[in-house]
């Protein structure tokens, strides 16, 4: 048989285990292993629709790979699965050589599946995403790859829904899943942000229009394209984090009032003045440059204190949620909540009274830490006044990882002698989850249940079918955001134990007896779950 020299210069510039070629989708060459590679024997292949040899899910991402390509353009690495073998995966390289009638070259790998869970149109959830990125990034940086991360917005795409039926509007998110992946990172490093926003790491093969041209081609819909910056100042990790929470912020409140930037010095400006603010952040909590304010929690059958929240206040004023969310966000979470133990215990030690009770916030990120638990042992034995004083609010702002291990650690903390609170119950989709793990001495209801109760009837029955739970488990309730006597009579009658809110007190400098001050605006505190990537 005379074969076109041209025809294997692919599998030449590849050192590839096999070759094929593709025209009008379907393959008319095959060179090398083919059994060995795709599982199947030669006479199989050839003629055969060249997607069809794909698993499903990875067939749209084929088809953008290939649909849009022109002479001389080069596609790939990607990593995709073979069709009827799960285990099975492969590495392509597509190539429309020039001069070679419009037939593509594919260079043909064996692979191992790719690492991280991907959906079921082959893309990754926010947070693998954000995992496996940084890692590529801190490689990339050490063996001088160049990589970026990019944002791709199509326009108008509701409109085009609304004019689908159902079954042509998931065919078209298999489509754009697919594009945005081909145009990913080995075809598997890409995130739906929005429903017609993602976010996908990449080489630096061309400019971001291009690939937005490629992607209008690809999918009909009018696509843009933007670079956001990663710093090169500062390390991979804390880029990421950085611009994960700019574009958090981004997406939720716009590119507000200012002069008019584009996506990417928008982004960069963001991404910069959030380093600045995490510095600042780190600084002011290794130096405690932060104090202490307590608001009560009432004992609904006496009036009285049962104890108080220490809620932290910064020095800057900014907003005790904003910074918690940011110190979550780059990994000052734990010092924090050690900073904040510390600062309470210290003030149970100067009460001479011996009356107070306080309550601390710990994220569930810090929980799961054996080194909190052995800090707190240690706090508690050179300090026996703040013994059986000192109550542990779990929080919702960060997943508990490890409820096993993070259960461990709350019967260490109440062998100690300490209550501990799961706090904002239902504010996170795992709150069941944690009530069904952990053992516990109190549930603080989440506000959003609570405030306007006095007018919401299906929020009160939520609120006794929950209370009911909580007492056949024997733990204890709390209401916060209580601010009218209206709302504190409808927890009573539900057999709320505790409640808290500007009803009873503002956030004091110094603990304060409990009273009943009228109907206010409520302050911001910490809250309960908070999203990622916007």
């Amino acid at each position: 048989m005379s074969i076109d020299p041209r025809r294997l210069l692919g599998l030449a510039f590849a050192s590839a285990d096999l070759l094929l070629e593709v025209e009008n989708g379907r393959v008319t060459l095959a060179l090398g292993a083919v059994q060995r590679i795709l599982g199947q024997d030669e006479r199989t292949v050839m003629g055969c629709t060249w997607r069809d040899l794909f698993a499903p899910a990875d067939r749209p991402l084929i088809d953008a790979a290939t649909d849009v390509m022109s002479d001389g353009q080069r596609r790939g690495p990607v990593t995709v699965g073979m069709a009827g073998d799960a285990s099975r995966h492969v590495h392509l390289t597509m190539r429309a050589l020039p001069d070679n009638g419009g037939r593509i070259s594919v260079s043909v790998t064996s692979a191992p599946a790719p690492s991280g869970q991907m959906d079921e149109m082959g893309l990754r959830s926010r947070e693998v995403f954000e995992d496996i990125a940084r890692g590529l990034f801190e490689a990339a940086r050490a063996i001088g790859l160049e990589l970026e991360l990019a944002m791709v917005d199509f326009t108008g795409l509701d409109e085009v829904r609304q004019q689908m039926s159902k079954p042509e509007v998931q065919a078209l998110d298999l489509k754009l899943a697919g594009a945005v992946r081909a145009e990913s990172h080995a075809g598997g490093m890409a995130t739906r942000l929005t429903p017609d926003r993602f976010a996908l790491v990449r080489t630096k093969p061309d400019h971001p229009d291009d690939m937005a041209q490629r992607l209008t081609r690809a999918t009909g819909v009018q696509t843009t394209a933007q670079v956001a910056p990663i710093d090169a100042g500062a390390s991979a990790s804390r880029g990421l984090k950085a611009l994960r929470y700019a574009l958090d912020d981004f997406l939720r409140e716009g590119p507000g009032d200012g002069p008019q930037l584009s996506f990417s010095e928008a982004m960069n400006q963001s991404v910069k003045r959030t380093l600045a603010r995490a510095g600042a952040l780190g600084v002011a909590v290794s130096q405690r440059r932060f104090t202490l304010a307590y608001q009560p929690v009432v004992d609904l059958r006496s009036g009285l204190a049962h104890h108080h929240e220490a809620l932290v206040r910064f020095e800057d004023g900014g907003s005790p949620f904003q910074l918690i969310r940011m110190a979550e966000e780059f990994d000052l979470i734990e010092e924090l909540d050690h900073a904040v133990a510390e600062m309470a215990v210290k003030r149970l030690a100067a009460d001479r009274t011996g009356e107070i009770r306080l309550a601390v916030n710990v994220s569930g990120r810090t929980i799961v830490n054996e080194n909190f638990v052995d800090h707190i042992g240690r706090l508690l034995a050179r300090t026996d006044a703040a013994k059986g004083r000192l109550i542990f609010e779990i929080t919702e702002s960060s997943a508990i990882d490890d409820l096993p291990r993070a259960n461990q650690h709350i019967q260490t903390l109440r062998a100690l002698g300490s209550m501990v609170c799961l706090d904002d119950f239902g504010a996170g989709s795992a709150s069941f989850a944690y009530l069904q793990e952990l053992s516990l001495d109190i549930v603080k209801i989440d506000g959003r249940y609570v405030r306007d109760l006095a007018g919401n009837g299906r929020d009160g029955a939520l609120v006794r079918r929950l209370v009911e739970l909580c007492r056949d488990l024997k733990v204890r309730t709390v209401a916060e955001m209580v601010e009218t006597p209206e709302v504190e009579d409808v927890v009573r009658r539900a057999g709320v134990d505790f409640a808290q809110g500007w009803l009873y007190g503002k956030p004091a400098e110094q603990p304060q007896p409990a009273r009943k001050i009228g109907s206010v605006t409520p302050a911001a505190r910490r809250s309960g779950a908070s999203e990622g990537w916007g």
